[in-house]
């Protein structure tokens, strides 16, 4: 079991989070591309070495993001056509999130298992969570799906302002 908290960098260029452990130790760096068609972030433990990439799909009639954890995809976020409520479906062979990942309080289960707790940190200077890793196995795919989702949430803000 591992407690990780993940902090979005208010004031930078393009989207950027570190990860840190419960001794405050940079555990992964998170960078979002700038002005880069198609929208990546590339998940960087603290070596420097990429373990997980999120891509936006860019022609797409609705929005979906792809999430590779290790060189294959492990797992697809596309928004679902709605007239009322924004919806969104996570589709991976063996993982699913339950809960209210739209306010970013959800588990990652693995086949049936909880493998993961995360919960938004609320009254803080840009997007906080805390992440707890059941299976440290599924580390990198579990802050994947966070930094995803946080990213699906973020262009939805964006789309809702225009």
């Amino acid at each position: 079991m591992k407690q990780l908290y993940i902090k979005q960098k208010v004031f930078s260029i393009g989207e950027k989070f570190t990860v840190k452990n419960e001794r405050e130790q940079d555990v992964y760096y998170v960078e979002g591309s700038f002005m880069q068609i198609p929208k990546t972030f590339s998940i960087m433990n603290a070596g420097g070495r990429e373990v997980a990439l999120i891509t936006k799909k860019v022609f797409s009639l609705l929005p979906r993001f792809f999430v590779e954890v290790g060189g294959r995809e492990v797992l697809t976020i596309q928004k679902e056509l709605s007239f009322f409520k924004a919806r969104y479906s996570i589709d991976s062979a063996d993982i699913e999130v339950h809960g209210n990942w739209w306010d970013m309080d959800f588990q990652v289960l693995q086949r049936g298992t909880v493998v993961g707790e995360v919960s938004k940190e609320w009254f803080t200077w840009g997007d906080s969570y805390s992440v707890l890793v059941l299976n440290e196995e599924l580390e990198a795919v579990i802050v994947a799906i966070v930094v995803a989702i946080d990213c699906v949430k973020s262009d939805h803000r964006a789309a809702a302002s225009n």
